[in-house]
């Protein structure tokens, strides 16, 4: 049974150390953040040289656009909000070269694509949010809702040509945090043929204390859950937002706190689900009676699908 993660993160320097990838199940597909709303496509640039490198003089992994190897981890890129395209859509297909798999139109706050999820006035997808999906579409990188407002997310399921996914985003019906998406959301994503993929951040699970990590695990499996009555076993996956560095988040919310707000800053230091305890996912559902088929689904055939699709309606 494969793994697919579709959203974790690594430092976002050079200094940043792959190997600590191989925390999760050998042979998974892992999609790794390579920059956000302050980045430049300079600087993101740099960082996919950096670990591209990394992933080549490492055995046990592969780049997703290079040849194949059994039993390999396979590593994509993702871009968690637009800015790095730097408002030249010609830069999306640029990126995608670089190995980015998915992106974020917005993250967290309103910017030339959309609105974001902490925006008191949502005023959903732009002109040229729309002609940037139309071009994700296009070149075969999977339209990301994650951290976008509640109506550009619902414009984003009504443009795009292609299923969407929201990458790691937990549901507002069981913990209410602006963060969370709406049933309305998961249904729009979901007709697209498109995929929600549950994340094991603490509070965005409403588990944030730091000996509640065995209870961190149930919190996702319950949103797993919760999706899948929902939507269907079909449209739900795993995102789990681990962040190989707490403290470097944390500091990053520090020295960003325009990418923020006190939603996040107020539950103290952020708790995450580890890849361990993504790995346990399936013993913690095969107990609530999820049969292998469904387990399967979940823990990666879902966004493998989607991502097949893409790819083969993209380029």
């Amino acid at each position: 049974m494969r793994l697919w993660e579709q959203h974790c993160c690594v430092p976002l320097a050079h200094t940043a150390d792959l190997s600590a990838l191989a925390r999760y199940p050998q042979g998974s597909h892992l999609s790794i953040n390579v920059g956000y709303s302050p980045h430049s496509k300079t600087e993101v640039a740099a960082l996919c040289g950096e670990f591209r490198r990394q992933v080549l003089a490492d055995d046990r992994l592969v780049m997703v656009d290079a040849d194949p190897v059994e039993g390999a981890t396979t590593v994509a890129f993702d871009l968690e909000d637009s800015g790095p395209i730097e408002g030249d859509l010609a830069n999306v297909e640029y990126v995608h070269g670089l190995g980015v798999r998915s992106m974020l139109p917005t993250y967290n706050f309103v910017n030339a694509a959309g609105c974001g999820c902490l925006d008191s006035d949502d005023t959903g997808l732009t002109s040229y949010g729309r002609d940037l999906v139309a071009e994700m579409n296009r070149v075969g990188m999977l339209v990301d809702g994650s951290h976008c407002s509640i109506r550009t997310g619902l414009d984003l399921a009504a443009v795009t040509q292609a299923p969407m996914i929201y990458s790691h985003s937990n549901f507002a019906a069981l913990w209410s945090h602006p963060r969370n998406i709406t049933d309305e959301q998961a249904r729009e994503c979901a007709q697209t043929g498109g995929v929600v993929g549950i994340n094991g951040v603490g509070i965005f699970l409403g588990v944030n204390g730091p000996a509640e990590a065995d209870a961190r695990v149930q919190a996702m499996a319950d949103h797993i859950e919760y999706a899948v009555e929902l939507l269907g076993v079909e449209h739900v996956g795993i995102g789990s937002d681990y962040s190989f560095d707490h403290e470097d988040f944390n500091a990053e919310m520090a020295a960003h706190p325009e990418a923020f707000s006190q939603e996040y800053t107020r539950y103290g230091p952020l708790q995450w689900v580890p890849p361990e305890g993504v790995a346990s996912l399936p013993s913690v559902l095969a107990e609530r009676g999820f049969d292998a088929e469904s387990i399967a689904a979940v823990h990666g055939g879902n966004f493998a699908r989607v991502a097949r699709i893409a790819q083969a309606t993209g380029g």
